[in-house]
């Protein structure tokens, strides 16, 4: 079992191998993961929508961040474990920025960062990529921006938008990203910025001409029932599951037949 690295995602792009990419936040979902075959393991500030119950990523601080990127790396062999930049650890200048992916890094065990931002960000990236630390770049829908956007609305949909998505695409590669995610952008656009850059993009809302897809597992996993939107294909229906297993528990211990003998010592 090699481990993937950030030329693999190159090779990939070039043979036309799709990356197959999901959020993992804890060791035990993250060896699963990466015992199926997940190219890549995004620790994302989703973590504050689906672990920590927030409405936004915004409240997700860079120390929560590193507690969850180092339980995911402990149970990942194969996957290349990238750390999200939590909102405020990174816009103040290149050098919060690149203290702030060090001990993402150093602390958290990341082999790579991830950060939100076209053009405004290309000499932060630039700062990081410099030193030697590897950058997934982010653009479309920009979480950590959800009230400039007006909230969870598809993006570069205006011909204005979508010239200043392909120029930033290139921007980024420029400054040292070795990946872009494009979310909730249209496809057709998806696939006009994937064959103009050299290297991978990944896709979240953005179509199928993306070089590999990312969706956060636990919608993926059908652990939230209340979110459905119109790119997600759930794999299962783990909601379901988990609540009718709690019930056959509880129903079990209420009237006595768990434990049973043969699990009492």
């Amino acid at each position: 079992m090699n481990k993937i690295t950030v030329n693999n995602f190159i090779e990939m792009k070039n043979d036309g191998d799709k990356i197959i990419s999901l959020t993992a936040y804890d060791y035990t979902f993250a060896t699963l993961m990466d015992q199926a075959g997940v190219d890549l393991l995004l620790v994302g500030d989703s973590c504050g929508n689906v672990i920590a119950g927030h409405q936004t990523t915004i409240p997700v601080e860079l120390d929560d961040i590193i507690y969850h990127t180092r339980a995911v790396q402990r149970g990942t062999k194969r996957a290349f474990v990238v750390a999200d930049m939590p909102f405020m650890s990174f816009q103040e200048s290149p050098l919060q920025a690149l203290h702030n992916a060090g001990r993402l890094m150093q602390k958290g065990r990341a082999e790579a960062v991830k950060l939100e931002g076209g053009q405004p960000m290309a000499e932060t990236i630039k700062k990081i990529t410099d030193v030697g630390i590897p950058v997934l770049g982010h653009l479309g829908l920009t979480p950590q921006s959800v009230h400039a956007l007006g909230g969870y609305r598809v993006q570069g949909a205006e011909n204005t938008q979508a010239k200043r998505l392909k120029q930033d695409a290139k921007i980024l590669q420029e400054a040292g990203v070795f990946a872009i995610v494009l979310e909730k952008i249209p496809a057709k656009l998806a696939g006009e910025i994937t064959e103009s850059v050299d290297i991978p993009t990944i896709g979240i809302g953005a179509g199928p001409d993306c070089d590999g897809q990312i969706l956060v597992s636990y919608d993926m996993l059908g652990l939230n029932e209340k979110f459905n939107p119109k790119f997600l294909r759930k794999y299962a229906d783990l909601a379901g599951q988990v609540k009718k297993a709690v019930k056959n528990y509880a129903q079990d211990v209420k009237v006595g037949d768990y434990p049973s003998e043969d699990e009492s010592y």
